[in-house]
């Protein structure tokens, strides 16, 4: 048996990179958000904000799990930030938006499938 070295990247590791698409601040999350990376979350969501963006955009498109302690930082967000900041969630796999839809809260949430929806969706809005 051969052993790989520590090139191999954690497919759970969390990350949260941020980016601007036109006008909106784009936040783009990897790897799994549970209690212990929820808060984190929460983090960089309440530090984009505080800049009063056009458009804030959680785009969970590389979560491989997402917990309630994730959907609660989603929804808290979604109710913390404050117009004309428009906010919005890309979930399009079934480790994202299956969860949210299960739970609800694809009524309380702008849910899109790919980012270049959720650019479209909140222009029309």
């Amino acid at each position: 048996m051969v052993e790989q070295s520590g090139d191999a990247v954690d497919p759970t590791a969390f990350e949260v990179g941020k980016h601007q698409v036109d006008q909106a601040v784009v936040l783009s999350v990897s790897g799994e958000v549970d209690m212990l990376s929820a808060p984190q979350l929460a983090e960089a969501i309440q530090t984009a904000s505080t800049a009063a963006p056009p458009a804030l955009i959680v785009d969970l498109s590389d979560v491989g799990f997402l917990a309630s302690a994730g959907m609660t930082v989603l929804v808290t967000a979604q109710a913390e930030v404050t117009p004309p900041t428009k906010f919005a969630v890309v979930a399009n796999g079934a480790a994202t938006s299956r969860p949210i839809k299960l739970m609800g809260l694809d009524s309380v949430l702008s849910i899109y499938s790919s980012l270049d929806d959720a650019l479209s969706g909140i222009a029309d809005q």
